[in-house]
């Protein structure tokens, strides 16, 4: 507490709304793996608890995704300034619901698939609003851990390696994730893939599209700002881990063996070596203050 004190006002909310956000993914982990892993028990289907249940699930997934957006938002502001963030995660964002249009709309690159209306409105009736914001946050996130793994080059050639590693780094959570977001029905896919239904050509459309919207992000924050302003916080390694959560959950919860422990591993990677990395940067730091300050916000 003594820390978050310590920090900036931008900061502070940026970390309180990731606070919320973490406290409603465990809550959310926590109903999946109980009440919510098989048909409701009679007492939810009685009023009030009835219709309590039912906005609750219309508009929770939607919160959760919005208050991670909001505080990777807040969190980047204070990084690189609000026009160059602001432009950062809209044109991001947007790139991400064109690529998502796209796959919904022809099948291309994704596979073909279709979502419900559990994740909230529906845009153009194809892809719910929740999904190209956490494309965004969730790259803000890769990136960070880009910046400590790999060399920061700002020419036109590192940024599109950086972009092709955030790419990566990002589809790692799509192990876990969807799987269980199948199970639970938040979206579907049009024919039985390889991998608890998912297609190979999912694996390939989300590197190539995660390294196009990175790239995206890179045009107004280069590779050596991520490095010396974004990738010294602990932020975006908590808020990266967290959405990891859920999806193992349901994972768990379903006997999905190969997807949650797939997806563990393939997130905790990338976390580990940055883990790894930042304690690297804290010791060559140390007696200055500055590595252990950094890390912190």
């Amino acid at each position: 507490m003594n820390r978050l004190a310590s920090l900036s006002k931008l900061d502070r909310t940026a970390w309180i709304l990731m606070l919320v956000h973490v406290m409603a993914t465990v809550f959310a982990s926590m109903a999946f793996a109980t009440i919510l892993s098989g048909p409701p028990p009679a007492w939810m289907q009685q009023e009030p608890n009835k219709t309590i249940y039912e906005i609750g699930w219309k508009v929770s997934g939607p919160s959760v995704v919005c208050l991670g957006f909001l505080a990777a938002l807040l969190h980047a502001i204070g990084r690189f300034g609000k026009t160059r963030a602001l432009k950062m995660f809209a044109y991001a964002s947007i790139v991400s619901l064109s690529a998502e249009l796209l796959g919904t709309s022809t099948g291309y690159p994704f596979g073909g698939y279709s979502y419900t209306n559990l994740l909230g409105y529906r845009i153009a009736e194809l892809v719910p609003f929740p999904i190209p914001i956490s494309w965004t946050f969730m790259l803000y996130c890769s990136l960070a851990m880009v910046g400590l793994l790999a060399k920061a080059d700002d020419s036109n050639g590192g940024r599109w390696r950086w972009a092709l590693y955030a790419g990566i780094v990002l589809s790692a959570w799509d192990v876990a994730m969807d799987p269980a977001m199948v199970v639970t029905t938040h979206w579907y896919w049009h024919e039985p893939g390889f991998f608890y239904g998912m297609p190979l050509t999912n694996w390939l459309g989300w590197i190539g599209t995660g390294a196009v919207v990175a790239r995206v992000m890179l045009q107004y924050v280069a590779p050596s700002e991520i490095a010396s302003r974004l990738s010294g916080s602990a932020f975006p390694l908590v808020l990266y881990g967290v959405n990891g959560i859920m999806a193992t959950t349901i994972c768990v919860t379903h006997g999905f063996t190969w997807a949650w422990a797939g997806g563990i591993v393939a997130m905790g990677i990338p976390l580990v070596l940055s883990l790894r990395a930042a304690a690297r940067i804290r010791a060559k730091n140390a007696g200055t203050g500055a590595g252990a300050a950094a890390f912190a916000g």
